[in-house]
């Protein structure tokens, strides 16, 4: 796939248009001014003013009704006066900005950036220190942010913690994960507001590397409502050099305030001037489609760094990793323990028989992804040191380099080829750090001598060096070094276990995946909630999309490890949905090629389905409750539905006007079969096909877990 050049897109008559408008005005304030500026559909008002001591305060009303009430801006540094207070307005100015941009990929072929902004420079006389404030309002919400001038009075400078509030108007309903240093991979809790701090020891569960900090912490992006039925989400944009913002909840006054992830010295952030914070964001309407429609966190970040982007492609894969997941399978290639990469010889080691990434095994996923006009498969478990992998604070675990002694890699490399497949490399760095970037240069390399386009990292366990923590400025910095260096050799990341997304693939489009969240690999851990994929849209996909691993048709974990008795929370057909509402450029298709050969009917939605798009479309939406999206494939005619809904089950009913009118579509829907339940009979489903045009209505049965998926594919 092809992509114009920056250059390209910016050329005014073929690619967007561009309209910017400065008003300006300059004027001294006294404590008791205040500025309102309105989003461009005048519906969101945010106003700017400085309470009594100099204080910033900001506050934000959508049609009318408070979303965020005066609330406090500022830093509290590690040495000398803190930028909170003492403040008076040095100038204000307004602008307005109306763009449409082309993304290399995403959920629509264009993006409209349309914003009033408001930017302040405030004067802290007792300092002589200056601090600038930006204030862009969307008709989908807020972005705001810290700039820092080159000044004599401020040039290096720790933060001790970032004062920023959201005060909330009320016990609103919260999607929430407990606040954590270095994990997202909980299951999401939702109650009200005031009930957080009562159920934060049940909502905290073990992970491999967890550091909560407070029994009324919780995470960004967190999802609200409001009893009056606003929808808010608020989160973070353009998070780079800086430390990831948690939230603190005071559940007495329901103010939301920044905490900061700290380094192994406690301090939150170093920076030198001139700077900038990440953009704080909140996204409100009274219509729950419109959270997941907004792209207000991609338009606060920079358009993107590379003048070339055609080697950055939207890519379907199988892999070598659920065998393992489920234990059916190791990524060790002996039982051995207690291993020196620099003095062990594997090929004195008798190998344990269930190593899964072996030359002939792989060979069976590449002719699997051709047959089946796959773009990729995933290796896991081809490299050394995976015998002592995790859990001993080791440095030099791996050198990402030299393979296990049944693993050829140029031989795969020719097969592969040979049948139009790519193979996507694993990195597992087992949260050594340090020795990932000794290796990467090295690694990076072999790829590109080896025909490699993509590498899944990873992050497990604790960091080293000790005492940092994965969502920590210098790691925060680590993972950007990763993607640039990645892109000098024209590879894409998808990196797991990293920090949430925050916007940055708009800059950085080769970062094409993340995880940071509980994903499908939890259902053969005990299990995620029949709710999680209702709710995860409006949570951790706000920052960009996820590397769920969906499309388990066997849901049974016993079925392939018989100590294990998990299973997935889902029916067959709403593991087909989740392809669509599930949003990322990289799908897996997570299940065995074994199973999926039982059940090819259903498998031929996960081989048409696009995974880059025109056009998307919310049909029907509720947080925790149920989610139905439909997505035109880019390039293409032919439209994509998918539905998933929570424990409870439901009835679906949307209508089609979508669909371009006069023409008529084949539709082939994958719904949940008769008695189909995501516990009792989840591999219970059915397909069939009709025609229909945009003016056609559908009303398809959801059951408990489950959902349906349709294609739509015009008549020729």
């Amino acid at each position: 796939m092809s992509h114009p050049s920056p250059a390209r897109r910016s050329a005014p008559r073929r690619f967007f248009r561009q309209s910017l408008l400065l008003v300006s005005f300059v004027c001294c304030w006294n404590f008791a001014h205040a500025e309102e500026i309105k989003s461009p559909n005048a519906n969101l008002a945010l106003t700017f003013s400085l309470e009594a001591g100099g204080v910033p305060t900001y506050a934000l009303t959508y049609k009318g009704r408070a979303v965020i009430k005066p609330s406090h801006l500022g830093l509290e540094l590690k040495e000398g006066p803190g930028l909170t207070s003492g403040f008076t307005v040095r100038e204000a100015k307004t602008t307005a900005f109306d763009q449409t941009w082309t993304p290399v990929w995403g959920e629509t072929k264009t993006i409209r950036n349309h914003y009033n902004e408001l930017t302040v420079t405030l004067a802290q006389a007792a300092t002589k220190r200056i601090m600038v404030l930006h204030f862009r309002v969307f008709d989908d919400g807020l972005g705001f942010r810290y700039e820092f001038p080159k000044q004599p009075e401020l040039a290096y400078f720790v933060v001790k913690e970032e004062r920023t509030q959201f005060a909330l108007a009320g016990d609103h309903k919260a999607f929430w994960l407990p606040g954590d240093y270095d994990t997202q991979e909980y299951s999401t809790t939702t109650s009200k507001l005031s009930e957080v701090r009562g159920l934060m020891k049940g909502a905290v569960t073990g992970n491999s590397s967890q550091t909560t900090f407070s029994p009324t912490g919780v995470q960004t992006p967190l999802m609200l409502k409001s009893q009056d039925g606003l929808y808010i989400n608020l989160h973070e944009a353009a998070l780079i050099d800086y430390s990831t913002m948690s939230l603190e909840l005071d559940d007495k006054t329901f103010v939301l305030e920044s905490h900061l992830t700290p380094d192994a010295q406690g301090n939150k952030g170093y920076l030198q001037t001139p700077c900038l914070s990440p953009w704080r964001t909140v996204i409100v309407s009274d219509r729950a489609g419109d959270i997941l429609e907004s792209k207000l966190v991609l338009n606060l970040n920079e358009p993107t760094k590379y003048k070339d982007t055609s080697w950055i492609t939207p890519t379907k894969y199988v892999g070598v990793w659920w065998e393992m997941i489920t234990g059916k399978s190791t990524w060790a290639y002996t039982d051995g323990g207690n291993i020196k990469l620099d003095s062990i010889n594997y090929a004195t080691v008798k190998p344990n028989g269930t190593h899964a990434a072996n030359t002939a095994h792989v060979k069976e996923y590449i002719d699997f992804a051709a047959q089946h006009h796959l773009d990729a498969v995933l290796v896991e478990g081809w490299n050394i040191g995976w015998e002592d992998w995790f859990g001993q604070s080791k440095d030099y675990v791996f050198d990402f380099v030299t393979p296990y002694p049944d693993f050829d890699v140029q031989e795969l490399h020719r097969y592969a080829a040979g049948k139009g497949i790519k193979i996507i490399m694993h990195h597992e760095t087992s949260s050594s750090v340090r020795n990932y970037e000794r290796h990467m240069e090295k690694a990076y390399q072999f790829m590109n001598d080896n025909g490699y386009a993509a590498v899944k990292s990873g992050y497990v366990g604790n960091i080293l060096p000790r005492g940092e923590h994965h969502y920590g400025q210098w790691l925060n910095n680590h993972y950007l070094y990763a993607i640039t260096e990645a892109a000098k050799h024209h590879i894409m990341v998808n990196a797991h276990e990293a920090v949430r997304p925050t916007g940055l693939a708009r800059t950085y489009p080769n970062l094409i995946g993340n995880e940071a969240a509980r994903g499908t690999e939890y259902e053969a851990f005990g299990g995620n909630n029949a709710d999680h994929t209702t709710i995860l849209p409006f949570t951790r996909l706000i920052g960009g999309p996820m590397d769920y691993t969906p499309g388990i048709f066997q849901t049974k974990i016993s079925a392939y490890n018989p100590g294990n008795k998990s299973f997935v929370h889902s029916t067959l057909a709403r593991q087909l949905a989740l392809y669509v509402t599930m949003y990322s450029p990289l799908q897996m298709a997570a299940d065995l090629p074994e199973t999926y050969n039982k059940h090819l009917d259903a498998f031929q939605f996960i081989e048409d389905v696009a995974v880059d798009w025109d056009d998307s479309k919310v049909l029907e939406a509720e947080p925790g409750d149920y989610i139905t999206i439909a997505r035109k494939a880019k390039g293409k005619s032919s439209w994509f539905v998918g539905s998933t809904c929570d424990e409870q089950g439901r009835t679906s009913r949307i209508n089609l006007s979508f669909l371009e009118p006069g023409k008529t579509y084949l539709a082939t829907i994958y719904a949940d079969g008769k008695n189909a339940h995501y516990e009792k009979n989840p591999q219970a489903y059915a397909i069939r096909k009709l025609s229909v045009t945009s003016k056609t209505k559908l009303t398809q049965y959801c059951a408990p877990g489950g959902g349906y998926a349709i294609s739509l594919t015009e008549k020729r």
